[in-house]
């Protein structure tokens, strides 16, 4: 996750046990305007087979349809779903197993996704097949709701998403903006607040120089517009705000 930093530097911020694992988390975002719900990324889902549990150590059930019954919501009445990629982790609860078949896990929504990330996702790499699972989206193809998107796209007033590249070439970045405020959901650009380094680029980047540029440009207007950045895998950490070195001056939970 941290790349080529060194451990004595990384894990001062994001500690490890004695095999270098670290804990992390994918979870999901619901964005509430008046009319629409939408999800940001849905998790590893609830197909993984034995094997891949044990590889990537999951602890905990993917559990966003429970989440949403306790909030009121029902899964039909997600309107939009946003992915930042198509990667498992983001991409496993695109859809779920239910009994002897999969289906989509928000069967009314629309789900946004940047046509170079869908086109690299059906016809993956070696290096990328590890990641671009097409039992999670290959159904989205002939359902009616895949809506594929080129560059800045207007989601809904107050959303709207900006092909980043840099983790991967079709990978975006979501804006929420309500009454003065502001939010941005860099994905796998910005994964943890210890990533703020722009220099702390992941491994899996596919474009390290373009992440490190892309930290540079959105970490300064953010700041200078008072924006909270929004992190899928922190597990301490939800949503913070950063001064110019990096250092956290609001947070969310305020623990």
């Amino acid at each position: 996750m941290f790349g080529v930093v060194p451990k004595k530097l990384w894990e001062k911020k994001y500690p490890s046990d004695e095999e270098n694992f670290i804990q992390l988390v994918a979870r999901p975002i619901l964005v509430k305007t008046p009319k629409e719900l939408i999800v940001i990324e849905t998790g590893i889902g609830n197909k993984l087979t034995d094997k891949q549990r044990k590889i990537f150590r999951v602890r905990e059930e993917w559990d966003i349809i429970s989440s949403l019954d306790a909030l009121g919501i029902k899964k039909e009445d997600i309107n939009y779903v946003v992915l930042t990629h198509l990667d498992f982790d983001h991409a496993g609860g695109i859809t779920m197993q239910e009994e002897d078949r999969v289906s989509l896990t928000f069967p009314k929504a629309r789900y946004i996704i940047q046509r170079q990330d869908w086109d690299d996702g059906s016809n993956p790499n070696k290096r990328a097949s590890h990641s671009y699972w097409s039992i999670n989206y290959g159904s989205l193809k002939d359902s009616g709701n895949l809506e594929l998107v080129d560059g800045e796209t207007g989601i809904v007033n107050g959303v709207r998403t900006i092909l980043s590249g840099g983790h991967h070439r079709g990978h975006q970045i979501v804006i929420m903006e309500s009454n003065g405020e502001k939010a941005i959901h860099m994905g796998d650009v910005l994964p943890t607040q210890a990533h703020f380094n722009p220099l702390w680029v992941m491994a899996y980047d596919d474009f390290p120089l373009d992440v490190i540029r892309l930290k540079e440009e959105w970490e300064s207007k953010g700041i200078e517009e008072g924006a909270w950045f929004t992190f899928y895998h922190d597990p301490s950490v939800m949503a913070c705000k950063f001064d110019e070195k990096g250092e956290i001056t609001d947070r969310y939970p305020d623990v």
